[in-house]
């Protein structure tokens, strides 16, 4: 069984609980193929907005380039939402940093160095945000 395959079982089982608080699946259609696609993702929740991150060679993002409707399993629960990709080095720096300030220990998982005072590094953060993207969900 793939992490992929498992990780959406999990998801879409009762067992959920265990690891819904960080990873949801995002189902959208895709651009040129009209297929629909089911891949769980880690995010970080900003009041109605979710923010996901990948890596820049990965493709499943640009399928929802200009903006998509999306299915989200969320929690144990479908919703609807509008993403969008942020692809700009300054956005992408801003979604990182609101990602690291709900959850600081992923700082480590970006390279991103953390001063004392909690805030990044702005050299680590610019770093780790020329290697991806950000995915912007807000439910609708």
């Amino acid at each position: 069984m793939s992490n992929n395959t498992f990780m959406l079982w999990m998801l879409y089982s009762p067992l959920h609980w265990i690891i819904s608080g960080m990873t949801m699946v995002i189902n959208f259609t895709g651009r040129k193929t009209g297929k629909s696609y089911r891949l769980p993702v880690d995010y970080r929740r900003v009041g109605d907005t979710l923010l996901t991150t990948s890596y820049k060679p990965r493709t499943w993002w640009r399928n929802l380039r200009g903006g998509a409707e999306v299915t989200l399993r969320l929690q144990g629960k479908d919703v609807k939402g509008h993403a969008e990709v942020i692809e700009g080095e300054q956005g992408v720096m801003e979604g990182i940093q609101a990602y690291i300030e709900r959850d600081p220990s992923t700082a480590r998982l970006f390279g991103i160095r953390l001063g004392v005072d909690g805030m990044p590094d702005p050299e680590s953060l610019r770093q780790a945000a020329s290697t991806r993207v950000i995915v912007r969900t807000t439910l609708t």
